[in-house]
């Protein structure tokens, strides 16, 4: 059996097609969970290497190695006339040592790759992010996918790709016991263009990870579909009459956009597509550094602005862990406590959800304040409309101009708009797209399902062909 999975960067969901009805996976009472898993095991980090008394034996024999390597290249050189390349005890040692980190961190990956191979331990969604910060302890991973296009160290690619497992493995055995039968099959939805530091291989990167996590998450067949033509699938469906759409898809992570030919009962037709690696979780940290960051020093204090950056990026794995390792004790009181609040575990979690929070609550209302006990007790953030409106308008103007190209590539004007995605709901972003086209209807679509209910007409169209 064939599933649609829309593993998005904020939540996740699935969907198939059963006696001609699309029917969602429920995951509990939800009918998507937030994409975050949390393990009271610890995921290794390179930066915790230490020379323990057991390092330092196998220090101390890799270096006894590689100097009798050195002696037997030397001799050998000399007996065939030549002058032997000689390396200094600094640059073996420093060789050693390398070779014993590494052999370190395969030992760590191997040990946590063991531990969290069972989901004994493992949580998912709201339930993660409530266990991490009760526990104060062990790993949350939030929005996985945010990272799949970065540059990544070889044993750190294999950590997230363990943690892709455990979320389309928790999608799999979910999905088959709900409906009864083995899944052996997904169409998992990809953005255009996924978030990256590496251009289209980080995309390709990205692909090759959900490839391999699915394969070992007991998925023999696997095929992926780009989320704005997954959505467009889906009002395809609703269409009577043939015309021309455009698809703006607006997530967590990116904000992605397809023209199509639907409708009027013939196959749904894909003439483009446009990506912007930018969502929702944009909004969530320019609404942290505009008016939860001043609290802690920004803009106030004698700092790189990066650290706030680092500390509002909670999807940011690298990023996170460059903020709780700095050293805050010589900034000036109240700041220096505050921050010093921020690097205990759970405390950016917080914060970020304060954020996000916010940006819902200043959707609809002028004014909102965040308690911020966490931090320091009675401290509190007071947000107002145009605090908001400052904050946001920088991805709103990345969106606005996207939207301008994608116009402007045209050579005919849709007739619908179609708008889905969890961001869509911002009354904001909404009313922007609306002025990109503002003699075209817009649609509404289902901010949370319209991905996935696309993915899961594909997904039906799989498992015929498949047959």
């Amino acid at each position: 059996m064939y599933i649609g999975i829309d593993f998005g960067t904020s939540y996740s969901a699935a969907a198939a097609i059963i006696e001609g009805e699309l029917t969602l996976v429920r995951f509990g009472d939800a009918e998507q969970f937030r994409t975050a898993v949390f393990f009271p095991e610890r995921v290794p980090d390179p930066n915790d290497f230490a020379l323990t008394p057991a390092l330092e034996a196998r220090l101390e024999a890799e270096l006894r190695l590689a100097r009798t390597r050195q002696r037997q290249q030397a001799t050998a050189a000399a007996a065939r006339g030549q002058t032997p390349a000689s390396r200094s005890e600094d640059e073996l040692y420093r060789e050693a040592l390398r070779a014993v980190r590494q052999q370190w961190m395969e030992e760590q990956t191997r040990t946590a790759t063991a531990s969290v191979a069972s989901f004994q331990h493992a949580l998912f969604g709201e339930e993660a992010v409530e266990g991490y910060l009760e526990s104060g302890g062990g790993n949350l991973i939030e929005s996985p996918k945010s990272m799949f296009g970065y540059r990544l160290d070889p044993q750190v690619r294999k950590v997230i790709m363990h943690i892709a497992t455990h979320i389309l493995e928790h999608i799999r055995l979910t999905a088959s016991r709900q409906f009864g039968v083995p899944v052996r099959g997904a169409v998992i939805g990809r953005p255009v263009e996924f978030r990256s530091s590496m251009g289209a291989q980080g995309s390709e990167q990205a692909i090759e990870i959900l490839r391999e996590a699915a394969a070992v998450a007991g998925f023999d067949r696997v095929t992926f579909l780009e989320e704005p033509a997954a959505a467009a699938m889906h009002y395809h469906q609703s269409l009577q009459r043939r015309q021309y759409a455009l698809i703006v898809d607006i997530g967590g992570g990116t904000t992605d956009v397809a023209h199509a030919r639907l409708g009027g009962g013939k196959a749904a037709r894909i003439a483009r597509s446009w990506g912007l690696p930018r969502g929702g979780t944009d909004l969530d940290v320019s609404v942290s550094l505009h008016s939860f960051m001043p609290q802690l020093g920004k803009d106030r204090i004698s700092m790189p602005a990066h650290r706030f950056v680092d500390a509002a990026s909670v999807h940011n794995l690298p990023k996170q862990r460059e903020f709780r390792q700095q050293n805050y004790r010589l900034i000036d009181e109240p700041y220096g406590a505050r921050l010093r609040a921020l690097q205990e575990p759970g405390a950016t979690t917080r914060l970020n959800q304060a954020a996000e929070r916010s940006k819902i609550a200043l959707s609809t209302s002028a004014n909102h304040r965040a308690e911020l006990d966490f931090i320091e007790h009675g401290l509190a953030v007071e947000l107002d409309g145009e605090g908001f409106h400052y904050a946001i308008a920088p991805f709103l103007g990345q969106m606005e101009r996207t939207l301008a190209t994608v116009r402007s590539d045209l050579d005919e004007l849709p007739a619908s708009v179609f708008l889905t995605g969890g961001t869509s709901r911002s009354p904001q972003v909404k009313t922007r797209v609306q002025a990109c086209f503002p003699e075209i209807p817009l649609v509404q679509g289902d901010p949370s399902l319209g991905v996935v209910s696309g993915l899961a007409v594909a997904a039906s169209e799989a498992d015929r062909q498949a047959r």
